[in-house]
């Protein structure tokens, strides 16, 4: 039966994929959660299916569907690897409104970026179908390389973690889930705040915006007072330095409020967007999540848990479909291709 609040992550057949695979099944261990893991296909008018290693006869959905089934083989085993079972599902038809549907019944949903074509570009191409910014749970983003194709490691264990923080009930909700994810990991949290870069602004300017920060960390100091938490003011757009973050951190922790705030960060041009050009997982806080428990804009669902669940029986297109876990050269082939310190 399908666990309504474990960890979910998407795989496609890419190394991507793989990746955020690897990722998911690592944070799941550590958190004692569930994992399930989904293949999403499509049958087009053309020959290729929508993975992003395989092929198959034009509307052919056997071949699709046993496709499917191999790649979560795969994903399954490198679960394995690191001692978490994992259930697998298979979604046919369009994946960016199931996936935003699914998210209501998870604790996270993992996807890898950087994949040309296949699951990547359809649930973060564009504002409209974006899944970090309509999910009804948090996103984490996980890229395969950096902009110049070069593979990222990652790691077993987060010791570091930024956060983008503004005013905005989004920015706060990223603030305290970024504090929480650091305790647990017993990470360091680096908070930054971005300030309008003016002309002529004195020093004061900048010293009123480090007050209203250090006024909405002060109630995470005292409910985690032996986290180790950085302050920072950075003039003009965080854009860039939280993409620099992304270098020296293991995972960048933003809010996203569909509209203005740091979403622009996410989900601007190819040029701008953080998504596009971080080197380490971005975890994204969505607006539907912190609104999904809400009647009025003054009160946020506390986790996960409190956004209520729709049965799977009712989101068309997903079935839960058991597969055996590849075998483990398969898996050591795969880490091998899809982190270079294997």
């Amino acid at each position: 039966m399908i666990n309504d609040k474990a960890i979910l992550v998407g795989v496609d057949g890419s190394n991507a994929s793989y990746k955020a695979a690897w990722w998911a099944a690592n944070y799941a261990k550590h958190a004692g959660l569930t994992l399930q893991i989904v293949c999403a296909y499509s049958l087009p008018s053309y020959a290729a299916v929508s993975f992003d290693a395989t092929y198959t006869a034009m509307g052919d959905d056997n071949a699709a569907h046993s496709d499917a089934q191999e790649i979560l083989s795969k994903a399954k085993a490198i679960a394995d690897e690191q001692g978490v079972e994992a259930a697998t599902l298979i979604v046919t038809g369009d994946p960016a409104s199931v996936f935003v549907e699914l998210s209501r019944n998870y604790n996270l949903i993992v996807i890898g970026n950087r994949g040309k074509g296949g699951l990547a570009e359809r649930l973060l191409g564009t504002t409209s179908s974006s899944l970090p910014a309509y999910a009804y749970c948090p996103i984490v983003v996980v890229p395969y390389t950096d902009d110049d194709g070069n593979l990222m490691h990652l790691n077993n264990t987060i010791t570091k973690v930024a956060v983008g923080s503004d005013e905005s009930k989004w920015g706060l909700k990223a603030l305290d889930i970024a504090a929480s994810f650091a305790h647990a990991w017993g990470a360091e949290l680096d908070v930054i705040s971005a300030a309008p870069q003016v002309k002529g602004a004195d020093d004061s300017v900048y010293d009123s915006y480090m007050e209203d920060l250090e006024t909405r960390v002060k109630p995470l100091e005292e409910q985690y007072p032996d986290l180790k938490i950085e302050k920072r003011i950075v003039p003009g757009s965080a854009v860039d330095t939280l993409t620099k973050a992304s270098y020296d951190h293991d995972v960048v922790v933003v809010g996203s409020r569909g509209r203005g705030g740091f979403t622009g960060l996410l989900l601007g041009s190819t040029s701008q967007g953080l998504l596009q050009h971080s080197v380490g997982p971005v975890y994204v806080v969505p607006r539907k999540y912190v609104e999904a428990a809400e009647s009025r804009l003054d009160t946020v669902p506390g986790s996960p848990a409190e956004v209520k669940p729709k049965p799977l029986d009712d989101i068309s297109g997903v079935k839960e479909v058991p597969v055996a876990p590849a075998e483990p050269e398969v898996v050591q082939e795969i880490e091998k291709t899809i982190d270079p310190e294997h």
